[in-house]
């Protein structure tokens, strides 16, 4: 009967104990796989998010520029010539277009890629609407130049502003969702920890178990000796 009821009792100690390894084995596969979405998602709001916030940045700084130049050119007395205007409008143009190769370049959802190719075309037509301006004004048709910078021009400058600040708020927006996820990719690490700690204490508590009853067989083992 004692050698069954030890049988017995290691049967159920190696259930236990299997069992109890296998959740340990389990939480730590879940554990790596939420740093590693943590990971993913902190390396995302980097790369994706926080650099192109900054080219968004730049990429304002040097649509007012452009205008702010092409203004001062028309309506300003200085020395500008105009080789020297449409030099500067192109060298901003070439930062405008390195910078949006840059964009493109990182993972964009299908509302950030359509804002973002609504942008394009809106910096183009604004280009070539700069580009008509400088002719009219190398033909001699200051007048003309001017009524389609302050007309036409105005109004696709701000346009493209509005379209810029609306990808702004779409990448911000993706931003706070990755930022929730993370978050919730933390919590569950933090569960998945305390488990595993509450895991070790139960695998603690069976040892200790199984030591006292071995202990405690031995005992009923030994004769009793009279004097």
């Amino acid at each position: 009967m004692k050698w069954s009821f030890i049988i017995q009792q290691k049967l159920k100690a190696a259930v236990l104990l299997t069992s109890i390894m296998a959740l340990v084995v389990l939480c730590s596969f879940l554990s790596n796989s939420a740093i590693k979405h943590i990971n993913q998602s902190f390396s995302s709001i980097y790369q994706d998010r926080l650099i192109p916030a900054v080219d968004m940045v730049y990429l304002s700084e040097n649509l007012y520029t452009k205008r702010l130049s092409l203004e001062k050119y028309l309506f300003s007395n200085t020395d500008v010539t105009l080789a020297q205007v449409s030099e500067q409008l192109h060298r901003r143009d070439r930062a405008i277009d390195s910078l949006l190769r840059d964009v493109e370049k990182t993972f964009l959802v299908a509302e950030e890629a359509k804002s973002l190719h609504t942008f394009k075309n809106h910096v183009k037509d604004y280009t070539v609407l700069e580009n008509r301006i400088l002719q009219l004004s190398q033909d001699g048709q200051k007048e003309a130049g001017h009524a389609l910078f302050n007309g036409r021009g105005a109004a696709m400058f701000q346009e493209s502003i509005q379209c810029l600040n609306a990808l702004t708020r779409i990448q911000s927006t993706v931003g706070r969702s990755l930022m929730n996820e993370s978050q919730s990719e933390s919590s569950q690490f933090n569960l998945l920890s305390s488990l595993q700690i509450s895991v070790a204490i139960i695998i603690g508590l069976v040892i200790l178990g199984l030591i006292y009853n071995s202990k405690m067989i031995t005992q009923e083992k030994q004769p009793f000796h009279l004097n």
